[in-house]
């Protein structure tokens, strides 16, 4: 086989590319179907951006160890500077001030920091010696890591996005060998805290989405809208669909944002059950992928590094999905690789091309455990 097939082909991870080639593809799909029947707007660039990031990931993919963990530190700071001119200079929509003009493209900034904060702590901790991984190193720099970007996203504000970064960090804090009762004292401390942050620190749209959440039926016209409708292209969907491009709430425009946040509930309506089966499955597939890429790394950096961008992805999928199906308020949290969106595809590509790296880097590696250091 390797005769016929040219050896840089052979050695990609068919196993994770044609499922998410798959899931591209049903995407395009969903979003021909959310534009009435039109490749234009949604589904072409859609299919454009995937081609153009799979580009950028097959360039991560090649990159040497050590020319990462050199650009590492910078990228965190490049990317913490573009954050701090989104709240000088950046444009406003939606009620959120989120993205930088740069000419060519609209850059979300917030959106690189998501898997720039899992290779920064996962730098961190490679180099951080095991014996210290209990000590105030271990979490009062890393938790300033998180703490600033979190802090500058809020400020946007993006709850969703801040969520996320803070996932990532956490993620790769806890894998690293953090003591879990540090981690178990933090939850019961934001617990306590969550009436304060919920009264004082949320804004009054944002505390609409969270009380909706427990009862969107309360507002089904204001702020359970979303949800409602939702619910409703779901649970219409029924177990085989209403077949391709037939869905009436996204067509008639009773659902929200189809194209975006809300592209599985109209994928659902017109797929049903069964279209939302092959949908997590895939996801299922890439995801453990990924993580058999985590378990296969043979030092402690590529192990973070790739457990951190698994993590970041599965923070996607499942704050989507259980926010469509009205268990998590909505934070405009996209599906990868499904949505309509540059910023989300090119976050989840970049976490593609990470994977994709360290899985080239475990196959070039002697064998051996996983080392407490970057090696």
């Amino acid at each position: 086989m390797n005769r016929i097939i040219p050896d840089p082909i052979a050695r990609q991870p068919w196993g994770m590319l044609i499922p998410l080639f798959l899931l591209v593809g049903f995407g395009a799909a969903v979003l021909y179907s959310a534009a009435g029947g039109s490749m234009q707007p949604y589904a072409s660039s859609h299919l454009v951006r995937f081609g153009v990031f799979l580009v950028m990931a097959s360039i991560i993919a090649s990159l040497p160890r050590e020319l990462v963990r050199f650009l590492t530190y910078p990228a965190y700071i490049v990317v913490l500077i573009l954050l701090i001119a989104v709240e000088i200079i950046g444009q406003v929509g939606g009620g959120s001030q989120r993205w930088l003009d740069l000419g060519f493209m609209v850059l979300q900034p917030s959106e690189l920091m998501k898997p720039v904060i899992v290779i920064a702590l996962a730098l961190y901790f490679s180099s951080l010696p095991v014996g210290l991984i209990a000590s105030w190193r271990s979490l009062l720099v890393p938790g300033a890591m998180i703490a600033i970007p979190v802090g500058l996203v809020l400020l946007q504000p993006d709850l969703g996005t801040s969520l996320a970064i803070a996932f990532g960090g956490g993620v790769v804090m806890l894998l690293a060998g953090l003591p879990l009762r540090w981690f178990v004292g933090a939850g019961a401390l934001a617990a306590a805290a969550a009436p304060v942050v919920f009264f004082f620190g949320l804004q009054e749209y944002q505390q609409r989405r969270v009380l909706t959440m427990f009862d969107p039926e309360a507002d089904p016209l204001g702020a359970g809208y979303h949800i409602t409708q939702s619910k409703i292209a779901i649970g219409s969907g029924g177990i085989f669909g209403k077949g391709f491009n037939n869905g009436s709430q996204s067509h008639l425009q009773y659902l929200p944002e189809p194209h975006t946040d809300f592209v599985f509930a109209t994928m659902a309506e017109e797929w049903g059950l069964v279209g939302g089966i092959f949908v997590i499955a895939v996801f299922a597939i890439i995801l453990r992928w990924g993580w058999k890429v985590a378990l296969q790394s043979r030092d402690r950096f590529s192990n973070l590094l790739a457990s951190g961008m698994v993590a970041t992805i599965f923070f996607y999928i499942a704050v989507n999905l259980l926010m469509v199906m009205g268990f998590a308020p909505v934070v405009g949290i996209p599906l990868p690789f499904m949505s309509h969106g540059g910023s989300s595809m090119l976050t989840n590509m970049i976490c593609i091309g990470a994977l994709m790296m360290v899985n080239r880097w475990n196959r070039n590696a002697p064998r051996g455990g996983i080392a407490s250091s970057a090696g």
